[in-house]
Formats: C-alpha cells, sequence, structure tokens
C-alpha cells in the first residue's frame, strides 16, 4: 500500500480516506478524493435517517 495522489488536486489522499478510481472515455484510469468527486458530479449528499451520507452511486429515477 502506497501512497495515492489525487489527479484532479494532485494532494496526497491519506490511508483511512474515501476516494475513487474511474476510468474515463479515453481509457486514462484516474483516481479522485472526496473532494473532486463531489465537484466532477460523480459523488453526492443524501439525507439517509437525518444524517448527511456521501454517496457515490447514482440518483435512482
Amino acid at each position: 500500500m502506497g501512497n495515492v495522489e489525487c489527479d484532479g488536486c494532485h494532494r496526497i489522499i491519506p490511508h483511512a480516506e474515501r476516494y475513487l478510481i474511474i476510468e474515463e472515455e479515453d481509457g486514462a484510469v484516474v483516481n479522485l478524493c472526496a473532494a473532486c468527486c463531489l465537484e466532477k458530479g460523480y459523488a453526492r449528499y443524501r439525507e439517509d435517517k437525518r444524517e448527511r451520507v456521501l454517496t457515490f452511486f447514482p440518483e435512482q429515477s
């Protein structure tokens, strides 16, 4: 286990922090921290039992 760098903001993502690995349309594999995921629309907050929860799953219609 080594350091993971966010490809969006280029900061080191601490071991216990959540992040996303995604393959873009051009085939490049990108690591994104939670803040960059929120900014790019890959994550969102939702209300669940009166708590604000970060989710990487898309909204269900």
